[in-house]
């Protein structure tokens, strides 16, 4: 654990992903696991925007956008002054008919320059038995593609993007990841997965990555987590971690950085809220 290897770099940097990164042991990955089943025993799955941004709503999810091994590894390719400027559960239940289209991240996110990085962090097994993420190699070096929206019930992404253009799913690659394992993938990487025909319920915890000399060039609000070393740039709002699981300061705060932060992702879009 720790940084990247030179190798591992040029890998990402030829590629547009690297996979799989050690960042913790399969029982401090159960540990988390533990932690957000827990809640969803007493309080039900999350749901809508509490998938999002969960490490203002949680100290154990803060504590991992912050984790050590991630950071190192974070740092081998965008440098040593990180923001995490939001985080999303993908979590594909037993059965589930729940997809990821193709898609790049970076469609409506309003951030540039493209200097951005997604820690894929695995909570349970993700494989092609329950529906791991596949990545097209090599696709990071284009430029924005136009996507269209379509809302699908079906679809994990906020506003069911698709690519509008063919993908040849012949050159995808599957990231397959341990609890425990992470991958990394550039925020122009074209990338998507299919549903979870199995008995296994599919966990996996993406955190996105910023340097501090990145803007949000959409919004006229926007906020992140300082994680790792400084901000002379001064680009977002300073977001707070939450001194308890879901206190009230922590619930109204991230209510308040959700809809700043819906105002960007549902541009130009009817009145959605993010599921």
């Amino acid at each position: 654990m720790g940084r990247l290897s030179e190798a591992a770099i040029a890998r990402y940097r030829q590629h547009g992903y690297y996979a799989p990164i050690p960042v913790m042991s399969a029982d401090k990955a159960a540990a988390i696991r533990r932690r957000l089943e827990a809640h969803e025993a007493s309080h039900g799955v999350l749901k809508g925007s509490m998938r999002h941004k969960s490490h203002l709503l949680f100290t154990w999810l803060d504590s991992l956008i912050r984790h050590p091994a991630i950071l190192d590894a974070v740092e081998s390719v965008i440098g040593p002054d990180i923001l995490c400027w939001s985080s999303t559960f993908f979590i594909k239940e037993a059965r589930d008919p729940g997809f990821v289209s193709w898609h790049q991240d970076s469609t409506y996110w309003g951030l540039d320059p493209a200097d951005i990085v997604t820690a894929w962090v695995a909570l349970s097994e993700s494989t092609a038995e329950n529906g791991a993420m596949r990545v097209i190699p090599d696709t990071q070096t284009l430029e924005q593609i136009a996507h269209r929206d379509t809302f699908a019930a079906d679809n994990l992404l906020t506003r069911g993007q698709e690519i509008a253009v063919d993908v040849d799913e012949r050159q995808a690659v599957m990231l397959t990841l341990q609890p425990g394992e992470m991958s990394l993938h550039h925020v122009r990487l074209i990338h998507g997965s299919d549903p979870n025909p199995s008995a296994k319920r599919r966990i996996g915890f993406a955190i996105r990555y910023l340097p501090t000399h990145v803007r949000q060039i959409v919004g006229t609000r926007d906020s992140a987590t300082l994680v790792r070393g400084v901000d002379r740039f001064g680009n977002f709002e300073p977001e707070f971690a939450p001194e308890r699981d879901l206190s009230d300061a922590a619930i109204a705060f991230h209510a308040h950085v959700m809809g700043d932060q819906q105002k960007v992702l549902m541009q130009n879009t009817p009145s959605v809220t993010i599921r």
